[in-house]
């Protein structure tokens, strides 16, 4: 099953729910401020799946207004990247100087490592709540490395509405509803690939956004050719001939300016292909389907022929050796 938890208030003394929550929320997410003007008759529900790398929450609130400042990412950081999804009422985010309102079907990716401000605004009345103005969403929350794209290209998508209707950001919308209303039944395997399906798919809506030709996030030809050799690389993970010479013959483009390219978003070509190969093992042995493949032989088919070097590279990233984390994936949920 599902690893789910589920935080109510209807067991909590009325003047004690408004602190209650939100001291939950930062155990389970991340500590703000907040303010709510039914603070003193507040009424609020959260459902939390644990999807491994990956965890989704659907909360059902009233209005409220809240703010991450400098002051806790300084105390706690956990270098997340949280997208929400309004499913009812309309809520907002104010982030690296964007503020932008969600309706219904909407999704917004925002950073928990810099300053932000969200609220929500009265649904219509009915429905949970005891018949009050409750809000329904969805918030996805996983690491800043869990996705394929870098992460100067992500920044210029913080606080900026995306379309979830349609196309593939209505694929990721059903697919979180299904993840929190009927995927029942689940097994430890069927978690681990949901989360990777999951992800894979946050990276395609990003890279969509990205690529659009109507984006005003995207400005220049160079922030195209990185997608592209992005693109390019993942395709490609398997091949032990992957090298930046490679990436750069497929994309008319000298090794000089290559490595410029990727060095404009923080990155190094060779660091990148490591960590997407290391990313793609991580999933493999996670998988109890791939148990009777040794450890070296995900490395290799992740081009990684050395055993030693991927113990040191992956302990290094991950900060435990391949073996004891294939065991931990093993262990049984507790009860």
């Amino acid at each position: 099953m599902l690893d789910t938890s589920l935080v109510r208030l209807d067991d909590v003394p009325v003047r004690e729910r408004f602190d209650f929550w939100w001291e939950a929320v930062a155990r389970s997410v991340v500590s703000v401020d907040a303010v709510s003007e039914q603070a003193s008759d507040f009424w609020a529900e959260m459902r939390m799946v644990d999807l491994g790398v990956a965890r989704l929450s659907r909360v059902r609130c009233v209005p409220f207004e809240a703010r991450r400042t400098a002051g806790m990412i300084r105390r706690s950081d956990p270098g997340l990247y949280q997208l929400s999804l309004t499913v009812r009422g309309r809520s907002g985010i104010r982030q690296m100087r964007r503020e932008s309102t969600l309706g219904p079907t909407d999704l917004m990716l925002y950073d928990t490592s810099r300053p932000f401000q969200a609220w929500t605004t009265p649904a219509r009345r009915g429905g949970a709540g005891r018949g009050r103005n409750v809000n329904d969403g969805l918030i996805l929350q996983f690491p800043h490395d869990a996705l394929g794209l870098p992460p100067a290209s992500v920044e210029r998508l913080l606080a900026v509405p995306i379309q979830g209707r349609h196309g593939v950001g209505g694929l990721l919308r059903t697919m979180l509803w299904q993840l929190v209303s009927r995927f029942d039944g689940p097994t430890p395997a069927d978690t681990v690939r949901v989360s990777g399906i999951v992800l894979d798919l946050v990276t395609a809506v990003l890279a969509h956004e990205l690529e659009a030709d109507t984006a005003p996030v995207l400005r220049d030809a160079d922030q195209v050719m990185i997608l592209r050799m992005q693109a390019f690389i993942e395709e490609r993970l398997d091949d032990p001939a992957l090298t930046p010479a490679n990436v750069a013959a497929a994309h008319h483009v000298s090794l000089r300016q290559l490595h410029k390219l990727f060095a404009s978003q923080g990155l190094t070509v060779c660091g990148w292909i490591r960590r997407r190969r290391l990313e793609r093992c991580r999933r493999d042995l996670s998988d109890p389907l791939l148990d009777a493949m040794p450890i070296r032989a995900v490395a290799a088919r992740w081009g990684f022929p050395s055993d030693s070097h991927f113990n040191r590279v992956f302990r290094s990233t991950f900060g435990e050796p391949p073996a004891s984390f294939r065991r931990r994936t093993r262990a049984p949920s507790p009860n």
